[in-house]
């Protein structure tokens, strides 16, 4: 004996804005911004800590503070804006916010290069 077939019954088509939203985490927001901070710094400073980001979300605006450390001597500005661009790039990107502007805190300076050795002195000092 064979049963006959059943109607299948199709949920109405809802639209997208109406079903529901996602919410990303704002820890996810920072990690996401903290990642971009790496990408942006090409050459970190020698045992420098890696880049730490705190973000707060409001609705799809997220404001981002990036704490660095960075080699000395180097051009510091053109690194911050090198991140800022990075962060905010990859913060719109990945988690389809506006990120009006990305705070830089530079925590430490590294030195890049190596210091003379203790009880020598660098004859371009004087």
């Amino acid at each position: 004996m064979s049963t006959p077939p059943r109607s299948v019954s199709v949920p109405p088509r809802v639209d997208a804005a109406e079903r529901g939203a996602t919410r990303i985490a704002d820890r996810v927001v920072a990690k996401i911004a903290a990642q971009a901070a790496r990408e942006a710094l090409v050459r970190p400073a020698p045992d420098a800590a890696p880049p730490h980001a705190t973000v707060t979300v409001h609705h799809d605006i997220a404001r981002v503070r990036v704490s660095l450390e960075l080699g000395y001597p180097s051009d510091l500005a053109a690194q911050c804006a090198a991140v800022r661009r990075q962060v905010a790039l990859r913060v719109e990107e990945y988690a389809d916010m506006s990120v009006p502007e990305v705070d830089i805190d530079i925590e430490r300076l590294r030195p890049t290069q190596a210091r003379p050795a203790a009880g020598r002195r660098d004859r371009r000092l004087r």
